[in-house]
């Protein structure tokens, strides 16, 4: 489903390398590609002939979301946003356009409900429903002339997979239909500085569904997280022209819909009423915001002729390597060993500060050795087995404070004279140093 094109069926795609995916699509004459609008022609003019517009942002009534987008909604800006189904796309989205109503003309089309089970939602969050318009289509051009007709200032599309075009005859969500429908409502969008927002639906992978070239053509991409059974959601940008990627956004599930979570760390940590081995706190960043999560780690005896190495919320390849590391650097070996390791709360850790405290959490557990609850750690490992710097080392130290930590060991490049008052902190420079500062060597 990456949209490479072939002139004839072929077995495996060399674009993306995977079998059985190639369908064939009828192209029909096209005379007019973008009906239902006029298009504005196109003329070449210098750059410093263009007159630029204020960046006015508009907010959607959600901090959290406000803060993934950089600030808020951007006019003529094209957001997808992804998840699992029932992860609370179509509940975020008629909520945050129900707030968009109050001030601006609005339009939710849906593809999936129908007109009574948008109106039935809406209802059961409380929502003002005075100005939100709502249309039950799934066919481009209709689409187009009905907004066209009403010009409002932000769109939604619930969702782009079941949307299709007259102008191919494939059906509704085939690489085709999707890319020539998302062509057409982008263009529209960028032509009429109308806000646009596209629910999409993933694949098994996790990935969205349809081509690749589908999160080329918007300005952001947002991937919904968590468990159904979790009441709590996470909103990552993936990609964001107006914005920091790997932004985080935080929700709890509710009865009447999405809710903000205020103190994002406090749902991240777990507090046992006394200290338990092969767990630590660690002082993560996402975009902008320090967050405390809890790593836990265990090691155990080793029943098969290959130990496993299983890491849910951190990169597993990034384990066996700071394995290696500590046995070189420390002479500690888990080679008959299996190490299972864990974010709580789900959350996903892409950076490399996480990989002092992942080795503290083994070391822990390996010899059933509970860390203090009030410290944290953080630091990056390099191959020589030195403490490298991370990027925010003050934010972090003052989010773990906020919360009570009153010990930190941090990287001796992240060390100031006034990290903080309340907290004692211990600088190190090398692994050696640091497993002697938990006494764990």
């Amino acid at each position: 489903m990456c949209g490479t094109l072939y002139p004839k069926w072929t077995g495996q795609c060399s674009g993306c390398n995977e079998w059985n995916t190639i369908v064939e699509e009828i192209i029909t004459p096209i005379t007019s590609r973008y009906q239902g609008y006029a298009s504005n022609e196109s003329t070449i003019v210098r750059m410093l002939d263009i007159t630029l517009h204020d960046e006015i942002r508009q907010s959607s009534g959600l901090h959290e979301l406000d803060r993934v987008l950089g600030g808020g909604i951007i006019m003529g800006s094209v957001i997808l946003i992804g998840g699992d189904p029932g992860i609370g796309k179509s509940t975020i989205l008629l909520q945050a356009i129900a707030h968009l109503s109050q001030t601006l003309k609005v339009m939710y089309i849906t593809g999936e409900e129908s007109l009574q089970q948008i109106t039935l939602r809406a209802r059961r969050l409380g929502l003002q429903e005075n100005h939100l318009w709502v249309l039950a289509d799934t066919q481009i051009e209709t689409i187009l002339s009905h907004v066209q007709k009403e010009k409002p200032r932000v769109i939604v599309i619930d969702s782009i997979q079941t949307m299709h075009t007259a102008l191919l005859s494939s059906a509704p969500g085939s690489v085709g239909q999707v890319r020539e429908s998302a062509m057409q409502l982008v263009h529209y969008a960028k032509q009429t500085e109308t806000a646009l927002f596209l629910a999409g639906h993933v694949t098994k992978e996790g990935n969205l569904a349809g081509p690749r070239v589908l999160e080329h053509m918007v300005d952001t991409v947002l991937y919904f997280e968590g468990e159904q059974d979790n009441r709590y959601r996470i909103i990552r940008a993936v990609k964001n022209r107006f914005g920091a990627v790997n932004e985080l956004g935080i929700f709890a599930m509710t009865e009447k819909g999405l809710r903000e979570v205020n103190h994002p760390s406090a749902i991240f940590l777990s507090r046992y009423s006394q200290p338990v081995a092969g767990s630590i706190i660690t002082a993560t960043k996402e975009g902008s915001r320090p967050l405390l999560v809890e790593v836990q780690a265990l090691v155990d005896q080793s029943h098969i002729g290959h130990p496993r190495r299983l890491a849910v919320g951190l990169e597993t390849q990034r384990l066996s390597m700071l394995l290696a590391i500590l046995n070189r650097h420390s002479g500690i070996s888990t080679h008959s060993l299996d190490v299972f390791l864990n974010v709580v709360g789900g959350l996903q850790i892409f950076e490399t500060a996480a990989d002092l405290p992942i080795l503290f959490a083994i070391l822990s557990s390996l010899r059933n050795h509970p860390l203090p609850s009030d410290m944290i750690a953080f630091g990056e490992l390099g191959l020589a087995g030195e403490i490298r710097p991370v990027p925010g080392g003050q934010e972090r130290l003052k989010e773990a404070a906020k919360h009570g930590f009153k010990t930190a060991i941090i990287p001796q490049a992240n060390y100031v004279k006034k990290c903080s008052e309340d907290m004692r902190i211990l600088p190190v420079q090398s692994l050696k140093e640091a497993i002697e500062q938990i006494s764990l060597a």
